[in-house]
């Protein structure tokens, strides 16, 4: 674990320490930057996030040998059994965002991303899955209604449910990596893993300025100011992903169809004090696309949020053209309110 120590001049012209850590979770570089904290504390706190990211790494990896694994090998079973007690708050948390998502984001779709390869952190390029095979998974609907929690007791009746905390888990454990520096005495902090934030007080009296990419993924459209516990998380077609024939499929599966979220490039969301709620929200308006994306981010209760779809058009909420600074003033701007539809008691997804 390499650590860096700089100085910044604080809003009186004091030098400010700002020590910065990198390390390895989640298939990606993890950085911490802590400020206004003595080397020594600023060690201690750094190595103690580092070992709650790579267990929650271990602990929510769907695909590699430990708690995960088992827990989707008896929810088949139709049984209660004991659910590990570190994964309890994100079931708790997964069911409220998919049921005010509709849905969209649904980590109970495991079974769908194993079918499409990305169960696998470098997927490989092969020609898509069958239509038959996606259609039996869509046509089974897992969702996350279909486990029941009872105490440390976990249950689900629906054989086709595999979970797959992976468009959730990075949010979750940087609010968990927050609340830990908050308890230890640390004010400002940030956590960065590639295009995803998590923010905490500010940069030795200085906003932290946190670049938002183009919708090729390369170069930067513009820059978001950020104070206090901010969470900034993006999802794209750049992510994890493979190309066959010329046509890229990512990883954003769309529960409805079965196939990769269509429709638009990326989705960043900014929301103040969780970053579950932005990492998952980010992924439910990808796949909610510009036909939902309005009444997915209303029920979500989300204030800024920047689409660019297809056509390279950039959508925005009025409060989010506010706040980003555009640096690439080539794209079409679209500012929209977000509107919830009315809510059908006869549809139970709704």
């Amino acid at each position: 674990m390499a650590l860096l120590v700089s100085l910044l001049a604080g809003c009186r012209g004091a030098e400010t320490p700002v020590y910065t850590t990198q390390f390895i979770a989640f298939d990606a570089a993890v950085d911490l930057s802590i400020v206004g904290k003595l080397k020594e504390d600023a060690q201690r706190a750094s190595a103690e996030v580092e070992e709650d990211f790579r267990f929650l790494d271990y602990a929510t990896n769907a695909w590699a040998p430990g708690p995960m694994i088992r827990v989707n090998e008896l929810l088949p079973k139709g049984e209660p059994f004991a659910a590990p007690p570190s994964l309890l708050p994100l079931l708790r948390q997964s069911q409220v965002l998919a049921l005010e998502s509709r849905n969209l984001f649904n980590p109970a779709i495991g079974h769908l991303l194993k079918l499409w390869g990305f169960h696998a952190a470098e997927p490989e390029c092969r020609p898509p899955p069958a239509d038959a095979a996606i259609e039996r998974l869509v046509s089974a609907a897992p969702s996350m209604a279909d486990l029941y929690l009872d105490g440390l007791m976990l249950q689900s009746d629906n054989q086709a449910v595999r979970l797959d905390f992976d468009g959730i888990a990075v949010g979750y454990a940087m609010d968990l990596a927050m609340e830990n520096l908050r308890e230890r005495g640390i004010r400002h902090a940030m956590l960065n893993k590639g295009d995803d934030v998590r923010t905490m007080g500010n940069r030795a009296g200085r906003p932290w300025r946190v670049p938002v990419r183009r919708g090729s993924g390369t170069g930067v459209l513009g820059i978001i100011d950020v104070v206090g516990d901010t969470a900034i998380f993006t999802s794209s077609v750049h992510g994890r992903n493979f190309i066959y024939e010329g046509q890229i499929y990512h990883d954003i599966i769309d529960p409805r169809t079965g196939r990769p979220a269509t429709g638009l490039q990326a989705v960043t969301v900014m929301h103040d004090g969780s970053a579950t709620v932005a990492d998952a929200a980010a992924d439910a308006l990808m796949v909610a696309g510009m036909a939902d994306w309005r009444d997915v981010a209303a029920r979500l209760n989300l204030r800024y949020v920047l689409l660019i779809d297809d056509a390279g058009t950039v959508h925005m909420t009025p409060e989010m053209a506010e706040r980003i600074e555009l640096l690439d003033d080539r794209n079409d701007i679209a500012i929209t309110e977000p509107v919830a539809t009315p809510v059908d008691s006869g549809d139970p997804s709704a």
